[in-house]
């Protein structure tokens, strides 16, 4: 069969890598894609926000599958567009991609349904947040209601900072319309755990657990980014988490959503934080993490397209996940300088190194080939170099060797990427 990816990044390069596994797969295209996506698909250079041209290019090609990689063509409605074309795709509706689409919208059903989320206020004008946060406790948490590329998040520990978060968000507009409605949150501490699934509708099936590190700096200082780095699986997400979220988080959302009249089909991520009072969801994502998906494919021993091919057809409950009893870490080779300025086009070296090694992958997010045929950095994260171990200590010991591989102009990555595995009591 002929299978469409529809994306640019780490996440869809390791998407088209486990694609390319399946026996059931004979070509794949990807739109945009990139240089290290090119190894597995043919790349096309289609946008991701441009429709009709897209599901015009999956009818000309006869494509049996597309894959939406990407949080802004779902939100948009691509599904919707394919679905009207006759097109089988892979993610949910417009309707249901609110779910990741309007933090206000994901709040609300949440405490709607009861499932365990910190308490939240929402705003459409700032002179009614700043009013609101005169008397609210701190620290706090604002939120752009929109998507803002996994950076529309402020942690604000002042009364000061946070009226000034306000205006970033609202009045400035740094986030451009996604800050036109802000979600103010009480402010959670704990663990953060990052768990992706399987969903069709009715049923969802857990994939292993991963934890991120989104600050640019070691130590979790400097700005947010999309993801410097991940492990899998997260020491911290227990027995005892499993079985409550499974109880109270999981299934509860899928039931919520299908109440609502937006049943949900795809993926979804939950982002939980592990609280003194329980698992709570901090957000939910309607598409596979990034960089979580370069730690989790990996893992996962099921034919991949078995997998988005029972989500799309209902027969979900008929499959089961099978992951490795190992572990994954990825260490993010970024751009000096991101996630605000930097260069791009240096040529990258080293990408035969992982050829011979099994368990060691590099993931291509920010790449492009010049003129000449070189592959070079093109954008702030770079690639996501992923190695596997039989304990978490071992793979981020692979992994940090496997980073000396590649060579680059202004390459940058954090070296303390997994440190919470030190931490563990296990």
């Amino acid at each position: 069969m002929k299978v469409l990816i529809v994306g640019s990044g780490g996440r869809e390069h390791a998407i088209a890598w486990k694609v390319a596994k399946s026996a059931k797969v004979d070509k794949i295209y990807c739109a945009p894609g990139n240089a290290g996506i090119a190894e597995f698909a043919e790349c096309v250079p289609i946008g991701a926000m441009e429709f009709d041209k897209m599901a015009a290019f999956a009818k000309e090609h006869q494509v049996d599958l597309t894959v939406i990689g990407m949080d802004d063509p779902l939100v948009g409605g691509i599904v919707d567009v394919f679905e009207k074309e006759g097109l089988r795709v892979f993610g949910p509706r417009k309707n249901a991609a609110i779910l990741e689409g309007s933090k206000a919208f994901s709040k609300d059903l949440m405490k709607k349904y009861k499932i365990p989320t910190a308490g939240y206020e929402t705003f459409d004008t700032p002179e009614a947040a700043l009013l609101y946060l005169e008397t609210a406790e701190m620290p706090i948490v604002l939120k752009a209601d929109g998507l803002a590329l996994g950076k529309g998040v402020l942690i604000c520990n002042t009364r000061e900072e946070a009226k000034e978060g306000v205006k970033t968000l609202m009045l400035d507009k740094q986030f451009g319309s996604a800050g036109d409605r802000i979600v103010v949150e009480e402010f959670m501490t704990g663990r953060e755990v990052s768990v992706l699934s399987f969903v069709d509708g009715d049923t969802i099936r857990i994939m292993t657990s991963a934890q991120d590190h989104k600050r640019a700096k070691n130590g979790d200082q400097g700005l947010n980014t999309g993801g410097m780095g991940t492990f899998s699986p997260s020491p911290f997400y227990t027995e005892e988490v499993d079985e409550f979220c499974r109880k109270y988080v999981y299934q509860a959302t899928v039931d919520a959503m299908k109440a609502e009249g937006r049943p949900f089909k795809g993926i979804i991520f939950f982002g939980l934080m592990l609280t003194e009072k329980g698992p709570k969801v901090l957000e939910y994502n309607a598409r596979f993490g990034d960089p979580e998906t370069q730690v989790v494919l990996p893992r996962m021993k099921n034919d991949i397209v078995e997998v988005f091919e029972a989500c799309v057809d209902g027969t979900l409950d008929q499959i089961q996940l099978e992951f490795e009893d190992n572990a994954a870490v990825c260490v993010v080779l970024a751009s000096e300088g991101y996630p605000e300025h930097y260069e791009k086009g240096y040529p990258i070296s080293g990408f035969e190194n992982f050829k011979n090694h099994d368990g060691y992958y590099v993931f291509h997010a920010g790449t492009k080939f010049d003129d000449e045929g070189r592959i070079v950095t093109n954008g702030g994260r770079v690639l996501g170099v992923t190695a596997k171990g039989e304990n978490l200590k071992l793979a981020r010991e692979n992994a940090y060797r496997a980073t000396e591989w590649i060579e680059f102009g202004n390459k940058y990555m954090r070296d303390d990427i997994g440190k919470a595995i030190d931490e563990c009591k296990q």
